[in-house]
């Protein structure tokens, strides 16, 4: 029987298939709304090569893993996303997770922490411990960590706006342990261009602001040499409605505008880059999300070795760690969120991610009870240790549409990189709105295909049910909430009001000046100067940001 193409195969077989039965939708396409063939074939990958494109697992350009023997050699980190009430509720959910075969920490802050401000302060009224742990000064830091070895738990932190001071807490309660402070390991997430970009929680203008990460940067270098120094992060542009090519692209320039930053005060490409991680969130869409994972690592091995010169494999290998996707979570028939989780897992273990956070299915609710969180985490356990695909690196290396898919949204997130590129970098464009702008049409294309029905959300806008389902609930306790009100006003009259306000006064002088601040903010935890009272002395020295209009 003579060959054929797929062209033709689909013009003929295919063409007179779908005569007969027509498809279930007009068009079939991905994130970006390129369009998706039926099938894909050798024509695919007519001028592909397995060298350039692909290499072997742990080498460059790293798109099949960043580890020689990926998780043949050790599982990614499971790393549930937790905080609640006050430090002391917080401590106890860790150590209950850690009691369940959790490997790693990460802490969720609430709200005025992650801006700025005391449990006591007029501004936090109502946020107390809400949607994460209230920490106000080293002795939440010290309650949180309690009973948890720091130098051999490793802590990922969500914090960005006040990251540098929440590090310095942290270095703080370990050094109290007794710690070696080069074993200690973690990540702070110190992100603050997504801020600015789509998450909202900023609070000087990005100038400084981007002082206090290439602070952190030095400092750690020297003193931290475990710590991954920042967690850049497309997971929240991609909540926020981006593109799976968008989420890449937006990524990388601010990591760019990171490199570039920290290359101006004097670091290398090499001082940096190996501790710098990325964070990604993971859609429902399972095959390119698969894609977006693989071509994340190519783009950044290409962007560290042509644009900065590196040649060393640390600095050119991306780690990230991934979210299972928030906003994919439905309030409708929430059970159904444990099934779309445990694809958005297994997709993201299928792209080799190092570390993994799982969703509970209660979330679009309420922060998660005890026994969703144990089943979150659950659910990766059982694709680590039951389902196989942990076996073989890069299991779906080859097939025609996941490499298709991952050199178009390669190809997809460049060109956005070059316009970015074209006009300033990431921080000239986030002044002007351009990111802003683009995440909110593609957020406004995808919420119009769920009304229209062209996007089928199961229980939302097909399949519904007239029985409303609500599981149990997990409420913060507003006695939690005062009870850390108390804590803080307590702290403060009882400590050495001379040393913190001369460790406030270290910090002004800092501010107007060029020294690294990292120090001074340790100094100042140590005298048990609180979160509110240190952003206060920088909102009077650089100001607050204040929000760019894109409409």
């Amino acid at each position: 029987m003579p060959s054929r193409s797929t062209h033709e195969w689909l013009e003929a077989a295919y063409a007179k298939a779908v005569e007969r039965t027509k498809e279930r939708q007009k068009r079939f396409e991905s994130s970006s709304g390129a369009e998706v063939d039926a099938t894909y074939g050798p024509e695919a990958l007519s001028d592909w090569n397995y060298h350039e494109k692909l290499g072997f697992p742990g080498e460059y350009p790293f798109t099949r893993g960043v580890q020689p023997t990926m998780y043949r050699g050790r599982l990614w980190t499971m790393r549930q996303y937790a905080g609640f009430g006050d430090a002391e509720e917080s401590n106890r959910r860790y150590k209950f997770l850690l009691d369940q075969g959790q490997t790693g920490l990460s802490v969720a802050f609430d709200l005025p922490t992650q801006i700025g401000y005391d449990s006591d302060d007029i501004h936090a009224e109502g946020e107390v411990g809400k949607v994460g742990v209230a920490i106000t000064s080293l002795d939440d830091m010290e309650t949180l960590t309690d009973g948890l070895p720091l130098d051999k738990v490793t802590t990922s932190m969500t914090i960005n706006a006040t990251g540098s001071i929440l590090l310095a807490m942290y270095v703080a309660a370990a050094k109290k342990q007794g710690a070696d402070l080069t074993k200690v390991g973690g990540t702070i997430q110190h992100d603050v261009l997504k801020e600015y970009i789509a998450r909202g929680t900023y609070i000087f203008p990005p100038r400084p602001s981007l002082r206090l990460i290439t602070d952190v940067f030095a400092w750690c270098k020297d003193n931290l040499p475990d710590w991954n120094t920042i967690s850049i992060s497309g997971y929240h542009m991609r909540e926020a409605g981006c593109t799976a090519a968008q989420e890449l692209a937006f990524t990388f320039a601010d990591a760019i505008e990171y490199v570039d930053a920290a290359i101006a005060v004097g670091l290398t490409i090499d001082d940096i880059a190996p501790r710098l991680s990325f964070f990604w969130a993971c859609h429902s869409n399972f095959l390119e999300e698969v894609a977006k994972f693989r071509a994340s690592r190519r783009m950044w091995a290409k962007i560290v070795k042509e644009r900065y010169g590196s040649d060393n494999p640390r600095s050119q290998s991306l780690r990230f760690h991934t979210q299972t996707g928030g906003a994919t979570l439905t309030a409708q028939q929430p059970i159904n969120n444990a099934i779309r989780t445990a694809y958005q897992a297994m997709s993201a273990v299928l792209g080799g991610t190092q570390s993994l956070h799982t969703n509970s299915f209660d979330e679009a609710l309420a922060l998660p009870t005890e026994s969703s969180v144990e089943l979150a985490l659950r659910t990766q356990q059982i694709i680590g240790y039951e389902t196989g695909v942990a076996d073989v690196i890069d299991p779906l290396a080859g097939s025609y549409f996941i490499e298709e898919l991952t050199d178009r949204v390669e190809k997809e997130a460049e060109a956005y990189l070059q316009r970015i590129e074209d006009m300033g970098g990431a921080l000239t464009c986030i002044e002007q709105g351009f990111q802003q702008r683009e995440i909110q049409e593609s957020a406004f294309r995808l919420q119009r295909m769920a009304e229209t029905k062209e996007r089928i959300v199961v229980g939302v806008n097909q399949f519904q049910t007239e029985a409303l389902e609500v599981p149990p609930i997990l409420r913060v306790s507003p006695e939690i909430s005062q009870r850390q009100v108390d804590r803080v006003k307590a702290l403060k009259g009882r400590r050495d009001q001379a040393a913190v306000d001369r460790a406030l006064a270290d910090i002004k002088v800092a501010a107007a000046g060029t020294d690294n601040m990292v120090p001074l903010f340790i100094a100042a935890v140590e005298a048990y100067a609180t979160i509110g009272e240190i952003c206060n002395v920088l909102r009077d020295e650089w100001g607050e940001y204040q929000e760019v209009l894109t409409i």
